[in-house]
């Protein structure tokens, strides 16, 4: 038996908006849209995607699952993703050598320090 990972799904209010705006964070493509969602890739038939998929409640607690991202730059990726509309959020990370943040639909996701080259 096997099993392949082929995508993470993310509840969402507006998935084609919040689907978008991760489209452009992690500079993916979209590969699939319909009226409640919209899937993005690195590339077209590459997984695991992200699958933003539309459900009538709004977030309410911490995630029990979240993303995590390494940069090349952290301190630089952490300012142009607040500029692309994510926010700093707390959930007790204090003194971390991470950084918390969530997307425009609050889901918490964290910049790593960079790897050492």
């Amino acid at each position: 038996m096997s099993l392949m990972w082929e995508e993470v799904v993310i509840d969402s209010r507006d998935p084609k908006a919040l689907g978008l705006w991760w489209r452009d964070a992690l500079g993916w493509v979209v590969v699939g849209e319909n009226d409640d969602e919209l899937e993005i890739a690195p590339a077209e038939g590459a997984h695991p995607t992200l699958l933003f998929a539309a459900v009538p409640e709004e977030k309410s607690v911490k995630n029990r699952l979240h993303l995590d991202f390494v940069p090349d730059h952290q301190t630089t990726e952490v300012e142009r993703l607040i500029a692309l509309g994510a926010s700093r959020t707390d959930v007790g990370q204090d003194g971390a050598s991470w950084v918390v943040l969530a997307d425009p639909e609050g889901n918490e996701f964290c910049v790593l320090a960079a790897r050492p080259s």
